[in-house]
């Protein structure tokens, strides 16, 4: 029995050296290498950009009969007129509008139409025969004449304006509805002083002759 209880005495002997013995704490561990971070980029935002362009406009038609080209590459134009005692002196410009060189020799041919484009009784005379003896400038003998492009030729007419019987309407001519040369198209002119003839009907013309414009 004693040897039993000296066992169990150094069995709690060597139990309390253990219990009381001090155990040195774990080293902390070792620091690690240090990471350093690049600084955050800095980003610039710039405003969009924004390119305003001047509207389109469309570009105006040419006004009617101020720029255009007739078919036949000619126009005509009223030139001014001259009235005494019931004669009437008027002066027509043909002017090549076209691109090409445009030939007229001899008298046109003409007709004369009231306001509603009806067609007016008139006689059409070369010269001023049977109207006047005086000079009226539609007297010459026809030339050729070769109107190069921007050039123009002359036409002279002359009438009178008579009243003798009061039963006939007297006549009276607003649009000039030309052919310049055989086989030419026609070439319409609204006047701004009408043809006023009266009830004498007749109308006297002269050849083309050039004009300067």
């Amino acid at each position: 029995m004693t040897r039993w209880v000296a066992g169990v005495a150094g069995a709690v002997f060597v139990a309390g050296a253990v219990a009381g013995c001090d155990v040195p704490p774990a080293p902390a561990p070792a620091p690690g290498p240090s990471v350093l971070r690049p600084p955050a980029p800095t980003v610039t935002v710039s405003p969009p950009t924004v390119t305003v362009s001047p509207p389109t406009v469309a570009a105006s038609p040419p006004a009617a009969g101020a720029s255009a080209c007739p078919e036949g590459g000619v126009r005509l134009l009223e030139g001014p007129g001259d009235a005494a005692m019931g004669l009437r002196v008027a002066d027509v410009q043909l002017v090549n509008c076209g691109t090409q060189p445009y030939v007229l020799e001899g008298y046109p041919e003409i007709r004369l139409l009231d306001r509603k484009r009806a067609p007016v009784e008139v006689t059409v005379v070369h010269g001023a025969d049977g109207i006047t003896s005086a000079p009226s400038g539609v007297e010459g003998v026809p030339q050729k004449v070769e109107l190069r492009p921007g050039q123009a030729a002359s036409l002279g007419m002359v009438w009178r304006n008579l009243v003798t019987d009061s039963t006939v309407p007297a006549a009276e001519g607003w649009v000039l509805d030309v052919t310049p040369r055989p086989g030419a198209p026609r070439v319409e002119l609204e006047l701004r002083h009408s043809v006023d003839l009266g009830n004498t009907g007749k109308l006297g013309i002269g050849p083309w002759k050039a004009a300067s414009r």
